[in-house]
């Protein structure tokens, strides 16, 4: 059954984050390649995270791809055409580790936006200074090479601005892959500062996307923006949010409490999400009792 057939029949429960799971099992991914270094000195550790979270519940899990780019690869003296053996590898490294589990499992190979590959910070600003067509080819060769290595779906993720996300809509259009767009946000708004109204309103005509929504953000802003992307595009709408903690970028490192996750997420469901997850400082443990939450 694909994705899109079993959102119209079910809540799907999506992974948790890739880093987090990592650094739990005592990766250091200080590098400005973050998990993505991995797919290069140790894709084994890639695929035992996915394996966690699918053993603790997942039913799509959301591959290493996010960070990977030809640019920041070159940087590492990497060749194009080892970079695309990687971007294909991280769809075949959560593949393989479905095949460890029983049921349904899905794949959503990550595209993440133009600011992680600046390791910087600007995925959560956006405004890059760079034009639609430049940001198209930028995310034109890595949308191209995930879509060949036969995803379930793309995880277009963490989008910050509106701009970006109609290059890469663009790149999806006419691909055939079904496609997610998720934004990164604060409160009401991009983290670019456009309205969501607008943001969701970017997908229309796009017949590849099969669901809308945000991650990487504030528990607290995932509700109104699930009413405002059902009611915008009427797809169905994926979520998946940081756990609630917040990073202090002085102390280099995380405060506050992360508590209650699973508790929101049956408010985000009672609203309209389809895909629930969760983003940073959400692990195995924390996807187990979201699944058992929104699937007693």
């Amino acid at each position: 059954m694909t994705l899109a057939d079993s959102l119209a029949r079910d809540v799907i429960v999506l992974d948790g984050g890739m880093s987090t799971a990592l650094e739990l099992a005592g990766h250091d991914l200080s590098d400005e390649l973050w998990p993505a270094r991995l797919l290069l000195t140790d894709p084994d550790a890639v695929r035992a995270a996915h394996l966690a979270y699918y053993r603790a519940g997942a039913e799509v899990a959301i591959t290493a791809s996010y960070q990977v780019s030809f640019e920041g690869f070159a940087r590492r003296g990497v060749s194009a055409s080892e970079t695309v053996r990687l971007l294909q590898t991280s769809v075949a490294l959560a593949r393989s580790a479905a095949s460890d589990v029983d049921g349904q499992r899905w794949v959503a190979a990550s595209v993440g936006p133009y600011g992680a590959m600046l390791a910087d910070g600007s995925e959560y600003r956006g405004r890059y200074g760079l034009s639609v067509p430049q940001l198209v080819e930028f995310h034109r060769p890595r949308v191209e090479a995930l879509c060949a290595a036969g995803p379930d779906v793309l995880a277009v993720e963490t989008i910050p601005d509106v701009d970006e996300a109609e290059a890469v809509l663009e790149v999806v259009r006419g691909s055939g892959v079904p496609t997610w767009l998720s934004y990164s946000i604060r409160g009401d708004r991009t983290c670019a500062g456009q309205p969501l109204d607008e943001a969701f309103a970017a997908v229309k005509g796009i017949r590849e996307v099969i669901a809308v929504g945000v991650n990487c953000c504030a528990p607290e802003d995932v509700s109104a923006a699930v009413e405002v992307a059902s009611r915008v595009t009427g797809l169905p709408v994926v979520v998946y949010p940081n756990s609630g903690e917040t990073w202090d970028a002085g102390n280099r490192a995380w405060s506050g409490d992360g508590t209650g996750f699973a508790e929101r997420a049956r408010e985000w469901v009672d609203r309209g999400a389809r895909l629930v997850g969760g983003c940073c400082r959400t692990g195995p443990d924390a996807i187990a009792v979201l699944a058992n939450a929104l699937r007693p």
